[in-house]
Formats: structure tokens, sequence, C-alpha cells
């Protein structure tokens, strides 16, 4: 048996101590007014990475309207916030230039999306290059005729286009028809190395399957970044939201632990249609504990510095990786096992 030593012990209790407070007490009040678009640039200190152990990472909360151009603009004067409270990397949430179309299966919404690299990305790279600052933005991909994608771009802060990354995992439930609009990805999973650390790049409905956590964890990155579109039924009731909050920021925060990696989240706020989409962007540390969580039903930008460092420390103390039995996980491969 694995015996705990006595600063284990103390991190495990105050850990399960913070699970066991009733879900009201760690979360923001749900009802709250949305204040005027300038608020969310309120100044914010935040200390300067040192030796790459240390990279502050800007979360993007945005409201969006059905006006593209709009929507780009606002985005940039997040993103320019972000940067002037000192990001280094900023996560932009899911399919940012529009409305969350997938509620409704419309051939008319394919004519959102555009190629990638495209003019999104053009404006997003020479964005990035003034500013000096990655950016994760995700994006509508027009493939080719009749093909199109969930995709992410990631351009460096001198302007480079690294690559992209196209949702494995499609959802198609009521409000959320995906696989209508969506082919799953074909890039496999993705890290891209930029100035600031390997980031690992994950959308939406990736991030309740612990297999796109560990895969990527394998490949490097520093830190897993999950651009989110995800809100409740406006007739929904408030238990029923906690807990669905609940399970969406606990499956994050364990893949957080089980990697010992830092997890950023990143969701939209605002009423679309029967949708409220409840914000509550945040960040967790490698053990999974929440540094950073956003208002729900408000726009905000807030940069959170990362310590990097941490996955090290934690990996040797609880060492899941280096006690996986990878002999044994071929049937994970298969769909269920009910076969002999």
């Amino acid at each position: 048996m694995y015996l705990l030593r006595e600063h284990e012990r103390n991190h495990l209790l105050l850990f399960n101590s913070f699970l066991l407070l009733p879900f009201s007490s760690r979360s923001q009040k749900l009802h709250l007014p949305i204040p005027a678009y300038p608020s969310i640039f309120a100044p914010q200190v935040i200390p300067n990475a040192v030796a790459n152990k240390t990279v502050n990472v800007g979360l993007v909360q945005l409201s969006c309207t059905g006006n593209p151009t709009e929507n780009m603009q606002k985005t940039t004067a997040g993103i320019r916030a972000a940067a002037q409270k000192g990001a280094q990397v900023v996560v932009l949430q899911e399919l940012f230039r529009s409305l969350y179309f997938c509620d409704v299966e419309d051939y008319d919404n394919f004519n959102l999306a555009e190629a990638i690299p495209g003019p999104s990305t053009d404006t997003l790279a020479a964005l990035a290059k003034e500013l000096g600052v990655v950016i994760v933005a995700s994006l509508f991909e027009k493939r080719a005729e009749g093909l199109y994608h969930n995709t992410t771009a990631v351009l460096d802060a001198d302007g480079t286009y690294l690559g992209k990354y196209r949702k494995m995992h499609i959802p198609d439930d009521p409000g959320y028809y995906e696989k209508f609009y969506f082919t799953p990805g074909d890039l496999g999973y993705k890290v891209f190395a930029t100035q600031f650390g390997k980031i690992g790049v994950l959308i939406c409905w990736d991030q309740w399957y612990p297999e796109a956590a560990r895969i990527t964890t394998l490949m490097g990155a520093d830190f897993l970044v999950y651009p989110t579109a995800i809100g409740w039924a406006k007739t929904q009731d408030a238990a029923t939201n906690e807990e669905q909050y609940g399970a969406w920021q606990t499956i994050q925060r364990s893949h957080a632990v089980a990697n010992g990696i830092p997890v950023v989240s990143v969701n939209r706020t605002g009423v679309e249609g029967e949708m409220q989409f409840w914000g509550g962007s945040f960040v967790a540390n490698p053990f999974g504990r929440v540094t950073y969580q956003a208002p729900h039903l408000t726009e905000e930008v807030h940069v959170e510095a990362l310590d990097l460092s941490g996955s090290d420390r934690y990996r040797t103390h609880w060492p899941f990786l280096r006690d996986r039995r990878i002999d044994s996980y071929a049937p994970i491969t298969k769909r269920f096992l009910d076969e002999e």
C-alpha cells in the first residue's frame, strides 16, 4: 500500500474539504446583471514569466451577437485587454465569431465557415505579432466544398501560424446538433510548441473524454486548453444547473489531477435563443485546485499565472504516469467489452 507522507496527507485533506463544500459556496451567484462592455478591461497585476516556468494565460469570456464583424471587433478588444494585463497566451471561447449556431440544423449557417488559414487567422496573426502574444482561436473551418470542421488555430507570438486542431468528439444532442455541421477531426491530437510553452489544444465536447486529455499530455503538453460553448436551458431549475456545471468543471479538474497538468477552460456567456451559456471559465492547477473561476452571467477578461514547474512536483509525489500499466490497456480501443 502506498503510504502518504505528512505533507501529502495535508494536501489531500485540504482538497477533500474543498470538494465537500456546498457548490453554492464555491461558485459565484448566478443571478447577476450583465455589465456594460468596457468593464471587462479593469487593470490587473500579473507577475512576469520566469525562465519558461510561469506563463500568463488570458481567458476571454464574452457574449456574442449575430454579426461576425462585431464579434471579431469585440474579441480583438478582449485580446488587447488581456495583453495589457500581462497575458502571454490568450485563449478564446469556442466559435467566437458567431452565435452558437448548432442549436438548429440550418444550411444557411454553413456560410459562416472559412478557410484555415484564412481571413480570421490573418487578422489574429497580425494582432499576435503586434502584441507579442500567442492566440488560441476556435473557428468554423471550410476545408473543401461540403466538408467542414470545428477547428482551433494557434498563432505564435511573432504572428506565425503554427497549425490547427480539429475537434475529435462531435456531439449530437438537443441544442447541440454539431454532427449536422462538423466532420470529426482527422489530424489526431495536437500539441503546439509556442514561444511561451507547449499548448495542448482540445475543444468543448473533447473535455468529457479522459483519453483525449491523457494522449495530449503524453505528447508533451505543458498545459491543456479547452475553448468551449456550453450552457443551460433557460427553463431549467437551479439544482440541475448547479449539477451540470459541477460535473463539467469536475471532469476537467480530474484531467488536471490524473495528468499532473494545468487546465484552462474558456466558455462563452450570454443568452442565445433558448440557451443561457453558463460562462464560468476557469483554471485548475496540476492537482485540480481551481485557482480562478469567472462569473456565470457576465463577460470577463482575466489573466492567470500558470506555474509550469508544479507539474514535476505533483507528478513526483503522485506518480500516476510512472505507475501506468500500459501493457493492460488494449481493451480501451474496443467500443464495449461484451465479446468473449
